[in-house]
């Protein structure tokens, strides 16, 4: 005979059964806090890199940083 009992007041689960068996139980844990600056992707281009612009307090993907004009010569 298998019987579960399990109590929210308490926390805690009971399980009686006459095999061996494996319970697995979890809770969601705290969130972290909210992500606080903006990205805009908008004018996103094939291997764009993420850079921070403080004009406008973003995250941005456009043009203006790409995999290839780092490669060619761009400033650091």
């Amino acid at each position: 005979m298998t019987s579960v009992n399990i109590s929210t007041t308490r926390n805690t689960v009971e399980i009686i059964d006459a095999t061996t068996n494996v319970i697995e139980v979890s809770t969601q844990g705290p969130q972290g806090p909210a992500f606080s600056i903006a990205l805009d992707d908008s004018s996103k281009q094939n291997n764009s890199i993420m850079y921070y612009d403080s004009n406008s307090d973003t995250l941005k993907l456009d043009g203006t940083r790409t995999v290839e004009n780092l490669v060619d010569g761009g400033n650091f």
